[in-house]
């Protein structure tokens, strides 16, 4: 009874938005009837005189202006191209559980089934409609044509981390959606509000001309208004949509459903963090994670053994994984991995010698260690223009404490930081090609997965380098997911990408010709990067004079890890407790904290770092 009251409201919700387009095209034709009436008129004798005559003309040639502008605005919400989210395509053929799954669930469901299937590195899923002329793919399939089902967008995180049972109970509702949709109010109405929305976006699309710019603004100005029109409708239409969608999903999965809602929250914390935290120091080092969506369990799994409240979540990892549904997981999340960094740092499309692959196995060596010291070099090149005072021994963190203990300059220091950075990111002899990050320059456009290089990668189940033993999986839980991040299901290592590139050979990202930049943090403050700097001059002299290694913490990223048998040992004890002295040195000028940090853990500031 709920999913018809649903359905039904969305359908007199999309006949109200094609009545106020059809309203529209009565007011566009309204001046051309009158004109009829006036010229019929004339011609039977019957409004005959110069005042008639006067008003003929000027009514026919408003009339005609009316309906070219009518006609132009008709035109272009009809070919305008909607946005199209960014996302790999997962052909049937790499992944036919996964789509015997969904097609299992719309017959369950007496749905049609979607077109095709995608995976977008976000924690949400829905249905996108992809019958534009501008979005079909000749000959690639059912979804080519032009009254195909839509295509099923699926978050890549929820791959990897749910359950299989769990995906099918958090897909349900999605796939119901595909009923509705069917339904030809529903489909034109949306059709015709995706038209509204593009041509308002029109004026502002890269690339246009300026005359073609100057006619887009007016038709922009006439879409926007009759989107204003639509937009109630048009909600209350999807909520309708939904709320039926949701009611016919209650019969499949139900009470599963409502426990894989919890997953969903928890895969969303999870890949905010590793995003924030793990992805975003790599990629401002020119270097892009291949194996997000196998970090993604790690760093769930490590939280769900620190808080309390998600204890239970890791005994799941026994069951079979969603990720097991794919041929080659390795591949799917290779791709979705450098989606990832287009999408949230605005990454080149193709990897080079300035933006490379990194698995986590070398991301302490590769990325912390490497970070560490760029940052310690930039550091001691601003001292030196600023006059900073240089030991004989070269470059050495006692510098650094007798200058900010000393001169309370720390904001001229920062600003300095803030234009040296922006000086290597805009040097044209910069490591990273043109397109890289922070390089300003290079198109980003859609382009196919990349082939791996032959070649393994270390053992399924070995903890990257530097990190604790529980960050990964713990022991007893299935193949793909115990297995150290960079593991397909199997259990055994995919190969691996080599960093100058390969031909493309994986799955096709569509959607990423005008791919929008969504930074995940605002820029760091000039105090910020000063803290920053110092902490990774403090993180490179603890490494080479007191045997402290670079490590990786699935939720906070780099750490430094203190205690082990001798440089590059996984096994020391993580330390957290630098930031507080190194604060009290840059924000109080007092050192004293900071040597008594370096004293605890037996480094040496008098002694030169190796900077990079």
């Amino acid at each position: 009874m709920g999913e018809e009251r649903g359905a039904q409201a969305a359908r007199a919700r999309a006949r109200a938005v094609l009545r106020v387009r059809g309203r529209a095209w009565a007011v566009a034709l309204l001046p051309a009837a009158v004109a009829v009436v006036l010229l019929a008129g004339g011609a039977a004798g019957r409004l005959a005189g110069p005042a008639w005559d006067a008003a003929r003309w000027a009514v026919s040639g408003a009339a005609a202006v009316v309906l070219l502008g009518a006609a132009a605005v008709g035109a272009v919400v009809a070919r305008a191209r909607p946005a199209l989210t960014p996302t790999v395509e997962i052909a049937e053929s790499s992944a036919p559980d996964l789509y015997g799954m969904v097609r299992d669930l719309a017959a369950r469901l007496t749905v049609p089934a979607p077109s095709a299937i995608a995976l977008t590195p976000d924690c949400d899923s829905w249905l996108e409609d992809r019958t534009h002329r501008a979005h079909r793919l000749p000959g690639r399939g059912p979804h080519a044509a032009p009254d195909a089902a839509p295509v099923l967008v699926i978050g890549s995180p929820f791959l990897w981390w749910m359950r299989v049972g769990e995906l099918r109970a958090v897909l349900a509702p999605v796939v119901a959606g595909t009923g509705p949709s069917a339904h030809p109010d529903i489909a034109a109405a949306r059709r015709f509000v995706r038209g509204l929305d593009a041509a308002v976006a029109l004026p502002g699309r890269p690339g246009l001309g300026a005359v073609r710019r100057l006619g887009a603004r007016p038709v922009a100005a006439v879409a926007r208004t009759l989107l204003r029109a639509v937009g109630e409708h048009a909600a209350e239409m999807e909520r309708g949509v939904a709320a039926a969608a949701s009611e016919r999903a209650r019969a499949v999965d139900y009470g599963l459903r409502i426990v894989a809602q919890e997953q969903v929250g928890l895969a969303y914390a999870g890949w905010d963090r590793l995003l924030t935290r793990v992805a975003l120091p790599a990629w401002r080092m020119g270097r892009w994670p291949s194996r997000l969506d196998a970090g993604v369990v790690s760093a769930l799994t490590e939280l769900s053994r620190r808080d309390r409240l998600a204890e239970g979540f890791a005994s799941r990892l026994g069951e079979r994984p969603a990720c097991d549904l794919l041929e080659e997981p390795g591949l799917v999340d290779e791709a979705t991995s450098l989606l990832a960094a287009r999408i949230f740092h605005g990454g080149p499309a193709e990897p080079g010698p300035g933006w490379a692959p990194v698995d986590w196995q070398r991301y302490p060596e590769e990325v912390v260690d490497r970070k560490w010291r760029t940052e310690a070099a930039r550091l001691h090149r601003v001292l030196d223009r600023l006059g900073a005072r240089t030991g004989p021994q070269g470059p050495t963190l006692t510098r650094v404490l007798e200058h900010f203990s000393t001169a309370e300059d720390g904001e001229r220091v920062a600003a300095a930081l803030v234009a040296e950075l922006s000086r290597e990111e805009r040097a044209p002899d910069r490591a990273a090609p043109d397109g890289a990050p922070g390089s300003g320059t290079g198109p980003l456009v859609p382009t196919a997965a990349f082939e791996p290089a032959a070649g393994p990668l270390p053992p399924a189940g070995t903890p990257p380098h530097g990190s604790a033993p529980h960050g990964s999986a713990p022991s007893g839980s299935a193949p793909s997911s115990a297995a150290a991040p960079g593991t397909d299901s199997s259990g055994t290592a995919p190969s691996r990408t080599p960093p100058s590139g390969a031909a493309p050979a994986g799955p096709p990202v569509r959607g990423a010709d005008d791919l929008p930049l969504l930074p995940l943090q605002p820029p760091r403050s000039g105090r910020e990067l000063l803290a920053d700097h110092v902490l990774a001059a403090v993180c490179c002299a603890a490494v080479d004079t007191a045997g402290a290694a670079p490590g990786l913490d699935w939720l906070d990223g780099p750490v430094l890890l203190v205690g082990g048998d001798g440089a590059g040992d996984a096994g020391g004890r993580r330390r957290a407790d630098v930031g507080p002295p190194v604060l009290a040195l840059i924000e109080d000028a007092d050192p004293e904290p900071l040597r008594d940090w370096l004293t605890s853990v037996g480094a040496r500031p008098e002694k030169p770092v190796r900077l990079v």
